[in-house]
C-alpha cells in the first residue's frame, strides 16, 4: 500500500507542481527536494511520504534514459540547400520524460512492462486507448532557454463504471482530481483533448469546459493566477454521457508572466472554436475576473488532412484571441499519414518547442517520436515537419523570451527568492483565499468562498 500512496501522492502534486517546478529554476536535481520541501506544508498535510519517495527515487524523476542529444549538421550537396537550411529551425535536442502511472495506476503499471517488450509507437497507441499515465514535462536549463514556458504535463487516463479499486483509491489514496491550491505570477492553459474538467476558484467562478458534447464547444482554460487565487480542477467524468469508460486527455502548460504583469488581477477565460460561445457553462458566483470567451479556431487544409487549431497567437495569418502579455503562439497540429506542415516564425520567437502526441514527426532529417520533447535550435524563420507513415500529432510552443530573472518555488513563479516568500507568507495569511474541502457542494463552496474571497480579485 505505501509504494502506491506514494505514488499517488506525488501524481495529485504534478499536476500543479508543488514539487517538481524547481526542475526548471535548477539545473541540479539534488537541490530539487530541499527547496520543494520548505513549501510543500502550506498545502497539503500527506506530502510527507510523497517527500520520502521522492528522496529515496529523486534520480527517476530527473530526465529518463532518453537523454539530451545534439542533432547532426545538415549537409547540403549545393550552395542553394546550405542558405535554405540556415533559415529553417532544426532540433538541436531531444527528451523523453517519465511517464508516471495514475487514473489508473494499473494500466500505467502494464503499459511500463509492455514498453519493455513492444516498440514506441505501439505503447502510445495503447496508452492513447487505455490511459493511466501522465508525464509532466520539466524544461531544464540543461537546454536552451524555454522562456516563456515554465511546463507542459501530458495527461492520459481512464474512470470505469465497474472497478471497484477506483473508488477505494479515491476515497482513501486520492481524489479524481487535483484540490484548491494556490498560484501566484503566472498563467495556466489547461487543454482538453477528451473528457473534460470542473473548475471552481476563489474569485468564484464555477466552470466546466471540455472536448464532449456537454460542454458546449468550450475545450481549453486561460488562468492568469496574478497577484493571486486558489483553484480547484476535478476530473469531469460523466457515466451517464461517457458510457462506462470516460476517457480523459489534456495537456496543462504553464507559462510565465512578465514581472510588470505578475500582480495583476486574476482572470479566467474559457477557450471555443466560436467567438460567439454563450456561457452555459458558467455558474459562477460574480463576474469579476471572467472574461468573455476567446476564439481559438481551426485551420484545414483543402484536403482535410491536417488540422492546426491555434489556442493561443497566430498561425498563417489566422489568429486567436487569447489575451496574452509577451508574443507566442501555441498550437495542436494533427496530421494525416506522410503529409507535411509549416510554418513561418518571427525571429523574435527564440524560443520554440514540439511535443510529439502520436506518431512520428520528421524536421530536417530529425525523426521526433511520439512522447518525445524536441527543443529547436532559436534562429531560423520556418519550420517544416512531415508526418510518418503512421501520421503525426504535436504541440508547437513558440514564443519570444521574456529575458527577466526567474524564482519559482511549489505553485508560485516570481522573480526574486524574496518575492516568493512573500508570495507564501500572503497566501498563509489568507490574502488568495482559503482552501476548501473538494468534496463541498456548490452551495456550501459559494458560502466559503463569500467568507474566505481572494483580495485580489
Amino acid at each position: 500500500m505505501k509504494p502506491v500512496l506514494f505514488i499517488g501522492n506525488l501524481i495529485a502534486l504534478s499536476f500543479h507542481h508543488h514539487i517538481v517546478i524547481d526542475a526548471f529554476i535548477i539545473p541540479k536535481v539534488q537541490q530539487i527536494h530541499d527547496r520543494a520541501s520548505s513549501v510543500l506544508c502550506h498545502d497539503f498535510s500527506d506530502v510527507s511520504s510523497s517527500l520520502f519517495f521522492m528522496q529515496k527515487g529523486r534520480r527517476q524523476y530527473s530526465f529518463s534514459s532518453s537523454k539530451l542529444h545534439s542533432s547532426s549538421p545538415l549537409t547540403s550537396s549545393t550552395k542553394e540547400e546550405k542558405m535554405v537550411s540556415q533559415f529553417e529551425r532544426r532540433v538541436s535536442g531531444m527528451e523523453k520524460f517519465l511517464r508516471l502511472p495514475v487514473w489508473p495506476v494499473w494500466n500505467g503499471v502494464t503499459l511500463f512492462v509492455l514498453s519493455k517488450f513492444l516498440p514506441n509507437t505501439t505503447i502510445a497507441k495503447l496508452e492513447n486507448q487505455f490511459g493511466g499515465r501522465v508525464c509532466p514535462n520539466f524544461f531544464s536549463e540543461t537546454t536552451q532557454s524555454t522562456s516563456p514556458f515554465i511546463m507542459l504535463v501530458h495527461h492520459t487516463h481512464t474512470f470505469t463504471s465497474f472497478d471497484p479499486l477506483r473508488f477505494f483509491q479515491q476515497k482513501f489514496i486520492l481524489p479524481e482530481g487535483f484540490p484548491s491550491h494556490p498560484h501566484r505570477g503566472f498563467i495556466t492553459l489547461t487543454y482538453c483533448i477528451k473528457g473534460g474538467m470542473i473548475h471552481r476558484d476563489s474569485i468564484g467562478h464555477k466552470q466546466t469546459y471540455g472536448s464532449e458534447k456537454r460542454h458546449g464547444g468550450k475545450f481549453a482554460q486561460w488562468l492568469v493566477a496574478g497577484a493571486g487565487m486558489l483553484h480547484e480542477e476535478m476530473w469531469d467524468v460523466n457515466h451517464e454521457e461517457d458510457g462506462w469508460c470516460s476517457n480523459q486527455e489534456l495537456f496543462q502548460l504553464w507559462v510565465n508572466l512578465p514581472a510588470g504583469d505578475k500582480m495583476q488581477n486574476p482572470s479566467v477565460c474559457l477557450l471555443s472554436d466560436d467567438e460567439n460561445n454563450s456561457d452555459d457553462n458558467d455558474d459562477s458566483l460574480e463576474s469579476n475576473g471572467v472574461e468573455k470567451y476567446s476564439c481559438a479556431p481551426t485551420i484545414t487544409t483543402e484536403d482535410g488532412k491536417v488540422r492546426t487549431r491555434i489556442l493561443v497567437g497566430e498561425y498563417n495569418s489566422h489568429l486567436s484571441t487569447v489575451p496574452t502579455h509577451s508574443p507566442m503562439s501555441i498550437l495542436h497540429v494533427s496530421m494525416e499519414s506522410n503529409t507535411s506542415w509549416s510554418m513561418n516564425i518571427p525571429a523574435s520567437f527564440r524560443t520554440a518547442v514540439i511535443y510529439t502526441r502520436q506518431g512520428t514527426l520528421n524536421l530536417s532529417g530529425e525523426d521526433i517520436p511520439s512522447h518525445h520533447t524536441a527543443y529547436l535550435s532559436p534562429y531560423g524563420n520556418t519550420l517544416k515537419i512531415k508526418a510518418g507513415v503512421d501520421g503525426g500529432d504535436f504541440i508547437l510552443l513558440a514564443g519570444e523570451p521574456i529575458n527577466e530573472p526567474v524564482q519559482a518555488r511549489g505553485s508560485m513563479v516570481m522573480n526574486t527568492i524574496d518575492e516568493i516568500d512573500e508570495a507564501y507568507n500572503d497566501y498563509g495569511r489568507g490574502l488568495m483565499g482559503r482552501p476548501w474541502d473538494h468534496n463541498l457542494k456548490d452551495d456550501e463552496w459559494k458560502d466559503h468562498v463569500k467568507k474566505y474571497p481572494s483580495n485580489y480579485r
